[in-house]
């Protein structure tokens, strides 16, 4: 399984959530509301949940190995860091800070 398409849907910052993505796998299937989180001086990746009744989160849909979650978790954290890269660039150049 292949993720052929990446959208950072919204960005933050000054918080633990730092991104809300959309992924693609093999041209075929979207999952939305993927979370990229940095907490205890690292990144994660959080795939979408629901809340049951007993108040518990339980994950929609997620990876079943660890060698696809890694491969998930590596694809998402870098694009996340390629684009608030770009943006602190394009700030630079434009006089932003």
């Amino acid at each position: 399984m292949e993720i052929t398409d990446v959208k950072i849907r919204k960005t933050f910052e000054d918080q633990p959530l730092r991104a809300v993505m959309s992924i693609t796998l093999d041209n075929s299937v979207a999952i939305h509301d993927v979370k990229v989180i940095y907490a205890s001086d690292k990144y994660f990746v959080v795939m979408p949940s629901k809340k049951t009744q007993s108040g518990e989160y339980k994950d929609i849909v997620h990876p079943i190995n660890s060698d696809f979650r890694k491969k998930l978790e590596d694809t998402l954290i870098s694009e996340y860091l390629e684009e608030t890269s770009r943006r602190a660039a394009q700030e630079a150049a434009s006089g932003v800070i």
